[in-house]
């Protein structure tokens, strides 16, 4: 795979969007422009999704198979049952060989819309492989023997992860999960050793597992291997990125629609979305740059969001699916709800409170306005609700209405079955049955 001419060697492209954060050597970066490295990433399979804390990594493959390289994704099999200590309090719950397996196929399911696994791509054809195929075998006396022996307990205990751990007596941290860090360094070697992968990448708070594999391939193999990892990514709050103020944002549509994954990244502040673009998208160094300015003289327009939200959803769920998430947003936003299919109105309406009623309540003169807001939460009494109508500060099905006496009937259903109601922002669906 060659580069065009007119696009950015991959060191400019990675500096130009920050996402080199740690080299283990200072000319690595410029290497990628000249060398052709096979580099891989691990990635936790203790769920049936990869979630958009993943993404980054993922797109870091693929911008490397962009460029030339050969991305190998590893899926934790063996280590994924248990778990890096790193930045949990916890020891994880193992998981089953068949809750395993299940993630396994569906995170390859994900990885193949982002990452060329195909024939087409050549050399730079991406690989999906599983640690468990090399670690559910390996003798304990061989691993003792030819890993243990090259790491101290000294400098195991030095790490950051295992040192806060061991400040909690009453908690502490087993063997298993101390074992971590030299699992994965075997991973590295295997890697080097198989597949000729002399590079591993992965975020910030990986580097020490990193640097573990990196030393482990100088004294099993001396040998010279490579790391290099990037920024966490974090919210304008400093809190951790991919989680709502309820769940996680997952890649699957099943958990979580493409309408919620494109309002989440729709919603992101101001003082972020800049270097989410450059993280999170393909568009080349001037388009960002020219949202950059939008954003500062124009943030009220929310372009870099949009765009932001519409290149994401579109690399995770495709063209159409981005389309409709972003077509379902435009009507939200415009007041035009009843233009959309029922699957849409719903993905709309996921996050919006939400009752049912019984039909009989349409029939005869039909349902009050004013108890229906009252019903709904949306107001505290019918006089707050009368006066909020009369204001114009009601709608139904994004209709306004003014007249305090309005009745609901059947025919005011979208889909024969649901009403919006909305007081200004706030907006409620009543199903009924």
């Amino acid at each position: 795979m060659v580069l065009e001419s007119a696009r950015p060697t991959l060191s400019a492209d990675l500096e130009f969007r920050g996402l080199v954060h740690q080299a283990t050597d200072p000319t690595l970066a410029g290497r990628l422009d000249t060398e052709r490295f096979t580099a891989y990433i691990g990635f936790d399979p203790t769920a049936d999704s990869l979630h958009v804390g993943s993404l980054l990594q993922i797109l870091m493959l693929r911008r490397l198979q962009q460029a030339g390289h050969r991305p190998i994704a590893l899926a934790g099999g063996a280590t994924g049952a248990i778990g890096d200590p790193g930045g949990k309090t916890e020891e994880r719950v193992l998981l089953s060989p068949e809750e395993l397996a299940i993630n396994l196929a569906a995170m390859h399911a994900q990885l193949e819309r982002l990452v060329d696994f195909g024939d087409a791509a050549g050399q730079s054809r991406a690989m999906l492989l599983d640690n468990g195929t090399w670690l559910n075998d390996l003798a304990v006396i061989e691993f003792l023997r030819d890993v243990g022996k090259h790491f101290s307990v000294n400098q195991m205990m030095a790490r950051e992860a295992v040192k806060t751990r061991l400040e909690r007596p009453e908690q502490g941290i087993s063997y298993t999960e101390f074992s971590y860090m030299l699992l994965q360094a075997y991973d590295f070697l295997h890697l080097f050793d198989k597949e000729g992968c002399r590079l591993q990448l992965g975020a910030s708070d990986q580097w020490g597992n990193i640097t573990m594999g990196i030393e482990l391939i100088r004294k099993a193999r001396r040998a010279e291997a490579y790391g290099l990892t990037t920024p966490l990514v974090l919210k304008a709050d400093g809190t951790k990125f991919g989680k709502t103020e309820t769940e996680t944002v997952w890649l699957d549509a099943a958990k979580t629609s493409p309408y919620q994954l494109y309002q989440f990244f729709y919603r992101t502040e101001d003082s972020v979305v800049g270097g989410h673009l450059r993280y999170f998208t393909f568009l080349d160094h001037d388009t960002i740059r020219s949202f950059d300015a939008e954003t500062a003289e124009h943030p009220e327009r929310r372009a870099a969001q949009r765009a932001l939200a519409r290149e994401v959803c579109t690399l995770v769920h495709g063209a159409e699916e981005s389309g409709r998430a972003e077509a379902a947003a435009r009507a939200l936003y415009a007041g035009e709800l009843t233009t959309l299919d029922e699957q849409s109105l719903l993905e709309v309406c996921a996050e919006t409170p939400t009752s049912t009623r019984g039909r009989g309540a349409l029939d005869g003169p039909g349902l009050s306005l004013v108890d229906a807001l009252v019903d709904a939460g949306l107001v505290k009494s019918r006089g707050e609700a009368r006066r909020l109508v009369s204001q114009g500060g009601v709608y139904v099905n994004d209709r306004r209405e003014k007249d305090t006496d309005t009745r609901l009937g059947r025919a005011e259903l979208l889909f024969d079955r649901y009403l919006v109601l909305r007081k200004g922002r706030d907006y409620h669906l009543v199903c009924f049955e």
